[in-house]
């Protein structure tokens, strides 16, 4: 499991290297496709959720990518029209686009490290 510090990291990383390079998505993978159309969801959408992503929607990762040989493969997970969405992205190639290999429904529940640091300080506040 990355720190929280190696989440942000990574976040930063992809997001400024998403702005630069764009990002490409693996719809040739069944399960992206009909999430999409069964959220009625445009990619521009996807891109939004994507972009959103914070520490505390990591879930896994850094997985080593021994099929496709890129950079390491981060798990996240965001409510998308009140259904758990799994994430699966990684910053791709040196000076090519960042990969989202995975934006499809959850097929069982995800582990969220730290969001239970964010819910506890949340009742720390209240006291």
């Amino acid at each position: 499991m990355a720190s929280k510090e190696e989440v942000a990291l990574f976040l930063k990383q992809f997001h400024q290297k998403l702005e630069i390079y764009n990002i490409v998505f693996r719809d040739d993978r069944g399960k992206n496709l009909s999430t999409l159309a069964l959220l009625d969801m445009p990619p521009s959408a996807r891109i939004k959720t994507i972009k959103e992503i914070t520490v505390e929607d990591y879930s896994e990762g850094p997985i080593v990518d021994t099929l496709n040989k890129i950079n390491g493969i981060w798990v996240f997970g965001k409510d998308v029209q009140k259904h758990e969405i799994y994430i699966k992205i990684s910053l791709g190639h040196p000076n090519c686009s960042t990969i989202c290999i995975s934006f499809h429904i959850a097929e069982h529940p995800m582990q969220y490290p730290y969001k239970k640091d964010k819910t506890k300080s949340k009742k720390g506040d209240k006291l």
